[in-house]
C-alpha cells in the first residue's frame, strides 16, 4: 500500500480531496473543505515529483493556514446578522402603511410596500383613509399597525 502511495501520490492526494469534499458537503461546518485544500497542496506537490515528506508538510500548513485564516472570516461571513435573514412577510414590520379604507381594530385597508393588505389597528384607535401607520406585527395576511 505504501508503495502504491509513493508512485501514485497524485492519486491519493486526488481522493483525499475528493472525500473531504464530501463529507464537507454532509457536514458543512468548513473543517473538512479546509484539510481539502491542503490535500491539494499535497497534490500539488505529488504532481512535481516531489518528496512524500513535502506533500506532508505541505498538506499540513495549507491546511492549519485555511483553519486558522480563511475559516473564521467565512464563518463570520455565513453567520450575518438576523437582519439579512429576514422573510419578505418580516421585513414588512416597521413600514409605513397608507390607510385606503377607514380601519379599525375589526377591518381596513392599507398599501404597504406597494401591495394592498388587509389591515386591523393594533390599538382602539381608528385611522382615516389618506393618513398613515406603522406595522407593528403581521398575522396570516392581516397586517397590523398603529397610527403614527
Amino acid at each position: 500500500m505504501f508503495e502504491w502511495i509513493l508512485s501514485n501520490g497524485w492519486l491519493f492526494w486526488l481522493a483525499l480531496f475528493l472525500l473531504l469534499a464530501i463529507i464537507e458537503m454532509m457536514s458543512l461546518d468548513l473543517y473538512f473543505i479546509m484539510l481539502g485544500v491542503g490535500a491539494l497542496g499535497g497534490l500539488s506537490v505529488a504532481l512535481g515529483n516531489g518528496p512524500l515528506w513535502l506533500q506532508v508538510v505541505l498538506f499540513c500548513v495549507v491546511s492549519l493556514a485555511m483553519i486558522f485564516t480563511v475559516r473564521p472570516v467565512a464563518i463570520r461571513h455565513l453567520n450575518k446578522g438576523p437582519g439579512a435573514l429576514l422573510t419578505n412577510v418580516e421585513r414588512l414590520i416597521g413600514e409605513d402603511a397608507l390607510v385606503l379604507e377607514p380601519t379599525t381594530k375589526m377591518a381596513g385597508r392599507a398599501k404597504i410596500g406597494g401591495e394592498t393588505w388587509s389591515v386591523r389597528t393594533e390599538d382602539d384607535s381608528p385611522l382615516e383613509p389618506g393618513s398613515y401607520g406603522t406595522v407593528v406585527r403581521i398575522a396570516g395576511a392581516t397586517a397590523f399597525i398603529t397610527a403614527r
